[in-house]
C-alpha cells in the first residue's frame, strides 16, 4: 500500500455528475468517509456554462472535486451526435477544471476514458500509448474531449503546481447504467436485449458485428473504489489506467448476459454493423502497485446488474448519464 498523501477527513467533496452511474457509485463509496458531500443539479447549474460553473464553485468552496459529469453513449450515439459529444464534454471539463483552479481546490480527480487511446495501440495498453496513433473513429469526438480534459489537468499542474490528476477507466457497468436503446454501451444494451427477448419468447438475439472484438469491463463500484484510492494516494502528472486486468469477446459477454437473463435462444451476428476497436485491454500495473485491486468478478457483476435492471426496469429503460 502506498503512502496516503491526501486525507478526506473533514473535507468538502463535490462529485460533479453525482446522478450518473459513476457519480452515484462515488457517492455510495464516499458516504463511508468522514467528509461532507456536495451536490448540484443540472437544472441549477449547467456545467457547460462557464459563468454559472464559476459562481457555484465560489459559493460551495469544495476541497476535493471528482469530475464525473459527462455526455456519454455507445457507438450509435457517438456517431449520431458528434457535436454534442465533443462540445458538451469539452465545456464541462474546461469549466470545472478552471473554476477549481480559480477558487484554490486542494485536489481534483478528472475522469477520462480508455477510449482516448489509439485504435491499434499495443495490448495491454500502457499509459504512454496516449497520442501515439489515430483514434477509433466511432468514438473520436468523446475521446478528443477527454484527452483535452486530462491535458488541461497536466497543464494547470505544470504551470501552477496544483494537485490535479486524471484516471482512465476501462469499460464500466453497474447499477444506474444507461439502458436506452439508442444510446447505451454494449453491456447494458445486451442486458436489455436479452431481457426483452426472453419476455417476448424470441428464438434469437442479434449482436452488432462479428462478436470477435475483445473488451475489458469493470464494475462501477470497483471504479469508485479506485478513484478514491487515487485521490488519497496519487499525486503526479501522468494519468492512471483503471481496469480489471481481463477481457472477453463480445460473443462471450453476450453468453454471460444471456445466462444471467435466463435466455436460451440463439445469438446471431449482424456483420453489416461495425466492430469498433479490435481489442482494448488496459495495463493497470500502475494503480495495482499503489495497493488497489478490483473485487467484483465479471459473471458476478453481470448477474447483479441484471437483477438491478429487472428491479428498476421502468427507470433503467430511459436512464441517461448526461450530467
Amino acid at each position: 500500500m502506498s503512502e496516503e498523501r491526501f486525507s478526506l477527513a473533514g473535507k468538502r467533496v463535490w462529485v460533479a455528475g453525482h446522478r450518473g452511474m459513476v457519480g452515484s457509485a462515488l457517492m455510495r463509496r464516499l458516504a463511508q468517509e468522514n467528509c461532507e458531500l456536495l451536490t448540484t443539479e443540472r437544472n441549477q447549474v449547467d456545467l457547460r456554462d462557464q459563468s454559472r460553473a464559476n459562481a457555484w464553485m465560489r459559493d460551495a468552496r469544495p476541497n476535493l472535486v471528482f469530475v464525473a459529469a459527462a455526455t456519454v453513449g455507445g457507438i450509435l450515439a457517438n456517431d449520431a451526435y458528434p457535436a454534442d459529444f465533443l462540445y458538451d464534454n469539452l465545456m464541462i471539463g474546461a469549466n470545472v477544471i478552471r473554476a477549481a483552479f480559480e477558487i484554490g481546490v486542494d485536489k481534483l480527480v478528472f475522469l477520462s476514458s480508455s477510449c482516448v487511446y489509439p485504435k491499434f495501440a499495443p495490448q495491454p495498453i500502457a499509459e504512454d500509448a496516449l497520442l501515439s496513433g489515430p483514434l477509433e473513429p466511432t468514438n473520436e469526438w468523446y475521446a478528443i474531449a477527454k484527452i483535452a480534459g486530462l491535458k488541461l489537468c497536466q497543464a494547470y499542474r505544470k504551470q501552477y503546481g496544483v494537485d490535479f490528476i486524471s484516471a482512465m477507466p476501462t469499460n464500466l457497468y453497474g447499477p444506474g447504467d444507461n439502458f436506452a436503446a439508442n444510446s447505451s454501451h454494449v453491456l447494458p444494451a445486451l442486458i436489455r436485449k436479452a431481457h426483452e427477448a426472453k419476455a417476448a419468447g424470441a428464438s434469437a438475439i442479434t449482436i452488432w458485428g462479428s462478436g470477435a472484438p475483445r473488451r475489458e469491463f469493470l464494475h462501477v463500484d470497483d471504479c469508485a473504489s479506485a478513484l478514491l484510492h487515487l485521490a488519497k494516494h496519487y499525486s503526479s502528472d501522468g494519468p492512471v489506467n483503471v481496469g480489471s486486468g481481463a477481457d472477453v469477446t463480445i460473443l462471450e459477454l453476450t453468453r454471460l448476459v444471456a445466462a444471467a437473463a435466463g435466455f436460451a435462444g440463439r445469438i446471431e451476428r449482424d456483420l453489416t454493423k461495425p466492430d469498433g476497436t479490435p481489442r482494448k485491454l488496459l495495463d493497470s500495473q500502475k494503480i495495482r502497485a499503489m495497493g488497489w485491486a478490483p473485487s467484483i468478478a465479471l459473471p458476478e457483476g453481470v448477474a447483479s446488474v441484471y437483477r438491478w435492471f429487472v428491479d428498476n426496469h421502468a427507470i433503467a429503460r430511459g436512464a441517461s448519464e448526461r450530467a
